[in-house]
């Protein structure tokens, strides 16, 4: 059984060193796991989709809840599903200095990164805009 699960954070540590370890320690972990996804970084909020197993997602879930370097972590999305829409990527990531601002106003009522203030579906929809718009970091 596969899902897809969507999530928002706050990144305690905001600084290119502390992101960038949680982006390596992601694709050191994930392909044994059977985890795919994508994380979009930007304004201090991570956006995140896990897709896998509903175990093993679950329980990274549960690690992220956890882990000291995130806050405010809200379940946006959650879903059974039939197939992996970020199979690709063991963690890709969003280049967030590629993202045109009109994508970010055509969900938000301003041009930054808040899925704090949508709807998870509004996240998702974003997330995968901006997947196909905006350059990817980290294919595996």
């Amino acid at each position: 059984m596969l899902v897809r699960l969507l999530y928002a954070s706050r990144a305690v540590d905001t600084g290119p060193e502390a992101i960038e370890a949680i982006l390596t320690q992601s694709r050191q972990h994930n392909p044994e796991c059977g985890i795919t996804g994508i994380l979009c970084y930007g304004g201090g909020i991570f956006l995140q989709a896990i897709e896998g197993g509903r175990m093993p997602v679950s329980e990274l879930y549960g690690h992220i809840q956890k882990d000291a370097r995130h806050k405010d972590v809200v379940l946006l999305h959650y879903e059974e599903i039939s197939e992996r829409r970020f199979g690709g990527w063991s963690m890709g990531q969003v280049n967030t200095s590629r993202i045109n601002s009109s994508i970010l106003l055509k969900y938000a009522e301003k041009p930054e990164l808040d899925p704090y203030a949508v709807s998870g579906r509004v996240s998702l929809a974003l997330l995968e805009e901006l997947m196909a718009t905006a350059s990817i970091i980290g294919r595996a």
